[in-house]
């Protein structure tokens, strides 16, 4: 999406400044903030499409500005890029709204890439078909195509489908699913879920998109 607004959220200068001139370079319009005071007024005075945010703030710990973005501006693409990689921190990220994560130190290529997709997702999710590389997914037709050739997919196996390719790029939970696929709260085994993401990925096997596996938090369908 050339144009969308990115408010990068980064106190080291030299990844901030760095990633503003790449960013606008690809024809995005880019503010840069070194600050969590600083990305809450940025945002409040013009809601960004996505935000890049660190989480080494100096004045708050950015965990706190992904869960105060997250309530304020539901639509907003959050993209969590920060030092902090361990099983543990990577779900806390995802649990207060983050919608990707990125650990540092980062190749700029699949950042750029993960951006993209982002903000692609943000187009598609009211769409009626939604594509995503070869893969495309007719929502009013319920049905799937690869590479132009049709799919045949069950009932549920459509439904999840679709929620994961409507949030392309994006962690979808165990519990989101459960809620949106099979209309219930999620407290115990995803014994079910699991077994149709598996059926999924045979189905989709030669599709150049995935479904990456979220271990603690759930899937994400990438290209």
């Amino acid at each position: 999406m050339e144009g969308a607004s990115v408010l990068v959220v980064e106190d080291d200068a030299a990844i901030g400044n760095g990633l503003v001139e790449v960013l606008r370079d690809e024809g995005y319009e880019v503010r840069l903030v070194s600050t969590a005071a600083g990305a809450l007024t940025q945002a409040e005075e013009a809601p960004p499409q996505l935000v890049l945010l660190d989480l080494g703030l100096p004045d708050a710990d950015g965990l706190s500005v992904c869960r105060q973005l997250r309530g304020r501006f539901p639509d907003t693409k959050i993209v969590v890029v920060t030092a902090r990689t361990d099983e543990a921190d990577v779900v806390v990220g995802f649990d207060t709204g983050a919608n990707d994560y990125v650990g540092k130190p980062f190749r700029l290529a699949e950042l750029l890439a993960r951006v993209r997709a982002q903000l692609r997702g943000a187009a598609d999710t009211n769409a009626s078909t939604i594509v995503v590389g070869d893969l495309s997914v007719d929502r009013a037709a319920r049905r799937v195509f690869v590479a132009g050739g049709e799919v045949e997919l069950r009932p549920k196996e459509f439904d999840l489908l679709a929620l994961l390719a409507a949030n392309a790029g994006s962690a979808v939970t165990r519990e989101r699913i459960m809620s949106e696929v099979w209309d219930s709260d999620w407290y115990g085994t995803t014994k079910t879920l699991d077994m149709h993401i598996s059926s999924l990925r045979k189905k989709l096997a030669q599709s150049t998109a995935s479904i990456s596996t979220l271990r603690h938090v759930g899937y994400r369908l990438d290209v």
